[in-house]
């Protein structure tokens, strides 16, 4: 699944004040980031001092996806272009590409 093809199979609201970053809006609370990126998707987990809830992250070929498992099982998934993946990335703290991986 590439960065052209998810947003143009699905909507996506941009968010305020955060250029390169959009919200999933017709995924389902419960549709895990799997579920939107197929079977052969890698996608790393991390548990980040600047994020109360789990984060998912998938790299794309322009960009990559971040995702928030929150406690309550649902997810909040963002789609993002290389510059915004990459400056939420570091606000998160999460080094990326993943060491080893």
């Amino acid at each position: 699944m590439s960065f052209d093809d998810l947003m143009k199979s699905r909507q996506w609201r941009p968010i305020r004040n955060c250029p390169g970053r959009f919200i999933l809006v017709d995924g389902g609370l419960f549709t895990s980031l799997a579920e939107i990126l197929g079977p052969c998707a890698e996608v790393s987990e991390f548990r980040a001092a600047a994020a109360k809830d789990i984060v998912l992250v998938a790299g794309l070929d322009r960009g990559g996806m971040i995702s928030y498992k929150r406690a309550d099982g649902t997810f909040l998934h963002t789609l993002n272009t290389e510059e915004g993946f990459a400056r939420k990335l570091r606000q998160l703290g999460i080094e990326w590409p993943v060491a080893g991986g």
